[in-house]
């Protein structure tokens, strides 16, 4: 079974055919997907998605960008909607230092929010971090200092030192359609180094498309491109990464019900 453990499908992009988007992912292979919530304003339509699909999850959380959106929200709101079924993580939430469409130290505030509804709930976090290594890698330690929760490291492309003090305090990473970029040599090297008992894949669609859709939106159904390359960069067969990965998500994913 392939597992998409990182979708938007709530985004614009697919409002023209979302359904056949799915129904391409599930003829894919695709057995399961988890949608991410990257604003409480989209919330509902993210939680709807995973109600109206037996092999679709969610998250709810709001994105580092949405961070002056959300100064009102408080990890008590994450606790309640985390407390809907089928909300399976937290998040996407974390830094981004590259746009800084929300000021920084409000993205800081927010994430924290978030961190505090992961260790209330137990439920994983979801962490976007861009070009924000040091005091991702600070906060992290700071958290973990005041309660352990665990903890994702999304789409990770992140330098190798952030990789390896999360590993250190037992993070999850995902690998998607960037790792079969061309140009992407700095980050297959960090994920050759990455716990191979903590590995995910994922899709980040509609971004982010794989070679060969590089350039074009990206698709649950395209999330195969990722695990094969995933398998190429660790030296596993297709058989071992799907096996490797497929035990990852459900030990970090551990509120979704693994099929027999």
């Amino acid at each position: 079974m392939l597992i998409d453990s990182h979708v938007n499908l709530h985004a614009a992009q697919f409002d023209e055919d979302r359904d056949a988007v799915i129904d391409r992912a599930r003829a894919a292979g695709v057995g399961l997907m988890v949608e991410i919530s990257d604003s409480l304003a989209t919330f509902e339509a993210t939680h709807g998605l995973a109600m109206a699909h037996p092999d679709i999850w969610c998250t709810v959380g709001a994105h580092p960008h949405e961070a002056r959106h959300h100064l009102e929200m408080t990890a008590d709101d994450l606790v309640a909607l985390a407390g809907r079924p089928r909300v399976v993580g937290i998040g996407e939430c974390g830094l981004d230092f590259h746009y800084d469409l929300s000021p920084r130290d409000q993205q800081e505030a927010v994430f924290r929010r978030h961190v505090a509804a992961a260790r209330r709930t137990g439920l994983p976090l979801v962490v976007h971090t861009r070009e924000a290594d040091d005091r991702m890698a600070a906060i992290l330690a700071e958290e973990q200092g005041e309660g352990p929760f665990r903890f994702l490291m999304h789409c990770y492309t992140s330098g190798p030192d952030l990789a390896e003090k999360a590993s250190e305090m037992g993070a999850w990473f995902s690998v998607s359609g960037i790792a079969t970029f061309k140009a992407a040599e700095d980050v297959r090297a960090v994920i050759r180094t990455m716990p191979g008992d903590r590995i995910i894949v994922e899709t980040d669609c509609p971004y982010l498309a794989p070679v060969p859709h590089r350039g074009r939106r990206n698709e649950p159904a395209y999330v195969g491109h990722v695990l094969q390359t995933l398998a190429d960069i660790r030296g596993w067969t297709r058989e071992e990464a799907e096996t490797r990965t497929t035990d990852a998500f459900f030990n970090l994913f551990d509120r979704i019900p693994r099929p027999a």
